[in-house]
């Protein structure tokens, strides 16, 4: 079992729903991830999405698109996120780490370092997960079975517009959880439509049977508390990176924690 697949089995032995933070690796300051990974566990997060920077993301909102132009400027590629998560992970060895971000990095980071170095060096820095957005199911049968042999989760991103048979091809290789897009569009876009996604959730369980998160559109403690009452975790992203984008050094972290320990106590209430 991995570690994302322990954390979330025993959120729901214990009744809760797990609180999923998304951030850009090297923003705002190239330096600042590992605190801030460490700061979001002690307001209480469960997993860790962290962004790849990439030049030319499809799903990203402007937000999260100006974070990354900003990463990049920094000098923030896989390399660098993947030390990231080394450092973090040489004071808590417990949370869950999610890789997201685009196939490009992947692809190039394998060209420079060998068939499988992705995978390999993903797994030795103590990553649990990846995410590729622009990976399809049907394609992927080999990606999924090199990450799980290295004990890690492949999970895919699920929209309002996924067919049926879409749902089946991603529970064929998905694992972990998978990521159900609330909105139609782009990370920070729209108002979420609690309705559609009440409707939409049993429709993916018919096919998929590991959790499912729910991001797009989340933005504080109230819709997030909404979306907890029907998913098994929720995803929050675009709204944390404005939290943070226009911070000193010193005030990143904790403006983290608290905007997120309410978003924590509204998911336990």
């Amino acid at each position: 079992m991995s570690r994302i697949q322990a954390t979330l089995a025993a959120l729901q032995a214990q009744g809760r729903k797990a609180l999923i933070p998304y951030v850009t690796a090297g923003f705002p300051y190239a330096d600042i991830t590992p605190a801030l990974m460490h700061g979001m566990v002690q307001a209480g997060v469960d997993i860790i999405e962290l962004g790849v920077p990439f030049s030319d993301p499809s799903a990203d909102g402007p937000v999260i698109q100006k974070a990354g132009e900003r990463a990049l400027a920094l000098g923030i590629g896989l390399a660098q996120v993947l030390a990231m998560v080394r450092t973090f992970r040489a004071r808590d060895a417990a949370t869950p780490v999610v890789l997201m971000g685009y196939a490009n990095p992947i692809e190039r980071y394998d060209l420079a370092h060998g068939s499988g170095a992705f995978v390999r060096d993903a797994a030795d820095a103590g990553v649990d997960g990846v995410l590729v957005v622009d990976y399809p199911p049907e394609e992927c049968t080999e990606f999924s079975a090199s990450l799980q042999a290295a004990g890690l989760d492949l999970i895919f991103l699920l929209a309002p517009t996924s067919t049926e048979q879409r749902m089946q091809e991603v529970a064929r290789v998905a694992s972990g959880y998978v990521y159900y897009v609330s909105l139609r569009g782009v990370t920070g876009s729209g108002a979420l439509d609690l309705g559609e996604v009440e409707a939409m959730l049993p429709r993916i369980r018919q096919h998929v049977h590991i959790p499912v998160g729910v991001g797009f559109g989340i933005r504080d403690a109230r819709t997030a508390a909404a979306i907890g009452r029907v998913a098994d975790a929720v995803v929050i992203g675009s709204r944390l990176i404005q939290q943070i984008e226009t911070q000193p050094h010193e005030r990143v972290v904790a403006a983290a924690i608290d905007f997120l320990r309410p978003i924590r106590a509204a998911l336990d209430a």
